[in-house]
Order: structure tokens, then sequence, then C-alpha cells
């Protein structure tokens, strides 16, 4: 089956916008929790299921690392998600947050509430944002594709997997 050129419009619309939705949510939750001093350890001291694990990156010594890494990540998956620079990798760091979120607060079978019953918006996010990431999103308007259409990533191979 051939793609019209009103399907594939779509298809790059529908990539943008919900590249572009992700992103914010990614970059607005970073901003705010290094703006408000976001309490990491509040957060990891309350999870519900798999408590020692989280527990650990609690823990004085991890608790700094942690911090940086939960914030900052935030932040930069935002930011990365926006321009479409670097989705590749970025990609994988907020599904691995997503899923964290998931089985953080997880009551089998409920997440985080009883409205929640296997499924909540963090498996969704997950999702979408494997779904960007397999179909190119970072080359959909996006700085990914201008890396690639500039032959940047030819004259320095390291860029390649990176834009991919």
């Amino acid at each position: 089956m051939t793609e019209t050129k009103a399907e594939s419009n779509l298809d790059r619309s529908v990539i943008f916008i919900l590249r572009i939705l992700m992103g914010w949510t990614f970059l607005y939750a970073g901003a705010w929790q290094i703006w408000e001093n976001f309490d990491t350890a509040g957060f990891l001291n309350h999870v519900v299921t798999f408590h020692s694990v989280f527990a650990l990156f609690a823990s004085p010594a991890m608790l700094p690392i942690t911090d940086i890494l939960v914030k900052w990540g935030h932040l930069l998956i935002g930011l990365s998600l926006i321009t479409g620079c670097l989705v590749r990798i970025s990609g994988p760091f907020g599904v691995l947050l997503m899923i964290t979120y998931y089985f953080a607060h997880m009551e089998f079978p409920y997440i985080e509430n009883h409205l929640s019953f296997l499924v909540d918006y963090h498996l969704v996010y997950a999702t979408v944002i494997v779904w960007l990431v397999a179909h190119r999103a970072g080359h959909v308007w996006g700085l990914d594709g201008l890396i690639e259409r500039m032959h940047m990533a030819e004259e320095f191979p390291v860029l390649k997997p990176l834009v991919g």
C-alpha cells in the first residue's frame, strides 16, 4: 500500500505533536523539581512496591546523585524531545523513568489508586516514547533530521548512532 502525501503529512503531524507533548511533560516536571527543590528522598521513601530497592537510591551516599539524575534527567529528556535532538538517546531514559514510577506506586493490581487497574499514565507515556523512538521522531521537524540533512553524521561518524 502506498502512502499519499496527506497520510504522510498526518503521520508527521501526529509524531511532532506527540513529541512536543511528551517533551513538555518532562521539561515542566524537571523545571518544577529544580525550582521548587523537590524532595526526591521523600518520594523514594514513600514508594509502595519494591521499597527496599528504592530505599537504596534514597540512602545518604546515593541521594545527591539520585536527586541530580531525577531532576536534571526530566529536564534534559524534555529538552531533547522538544528540540528533536538525540531522541534516540533520551527516549530509553524516559521509558526507564516511566516504568520506574509505574512500579513505585503499585499495589497490585492497582497502580497509585483504585482508578488505575493494571494500567496508568506512566505505562501510556512509556509506550508513546517507545513509539516516538521507533518512528524516528527527532527526524520530524527536529534537530536530528537537520543534522542528518546537513550530512554532519557523515563528517562526524560518532554522531550517526546518536541521531540515527
